[in-house]
């Protein structure tokens, strides 16, 4: 089953710095609970986000277990949305959409993800006990983050399905 989390928070930041932290995956580990383990696999060069970017990583999602993540970078259209997709890790399906709209002298930065965990149905019976709330405090604590690096913003219309 694929399943769907929408976020919304207003960052008192012009569109294009907002683009330029959130296309650099060396700060996502800055948005990442320490918990994950989030680590970048290989170096990589410091140049624009491009559609066809290849970005690997180490996580621990559960259970201090490493796994091994990979993300293509499917769209890119500076400074307003960039998608990427899982290649390989621990989702059947992750489609993650990030999009940036100039709004009241700030930047309404919206996360969309779509996933869908592995397993069929005995996957869906770890959705509610592990994924959900996991997913969850994953992007409560990039908003208390981003609030601390940024300034204080606002938060809509935020849905975990």
């Amino acid at each position: 089953m694929v399943r769907t989390l929408e976020r919304e928070q207003w960052l008192p930041i012009r569109i294009e710095q907002a683009w330029d932290f959130f296309s650099s995956p060396r700060n996502l580990s800055k948005i990442t609970p320490g918990a994950m383990g989030f680590r970048i696999r290989e170096p990589f060069d410091e140049v624009p986000m491009f559609a066809g970017q290849r970005i690997s990583y180490t996580v621990r999602p559960l259970f201090g277990i490493p796994l091994k993540w990979v993300t293509c970078i499917a769209i890119a259209d500076a400074p307003y949305r960039f998608v990427d997709v899982q290649i390989e890790g621990p989702y059947k399906h992750w489609w993650h959409e990030h999009t940036f709209m100039e709004q009241d002298g700030g930047t309404l930065m919206k996360d969309k993800v779509e996933y869908e965990l592995p397993f069929g149905p005995l996957g869906d019976l770890f959705h509610g006990p592990l994924v959900k709330g996991r997913l969850k405090a994953i992007f409560d604590f990039r908003f208390r983050t981003l609030e601390r690096i940024f300034g204080a913003g606002r938060s809509r219309n935020m849905r975990l399905a």
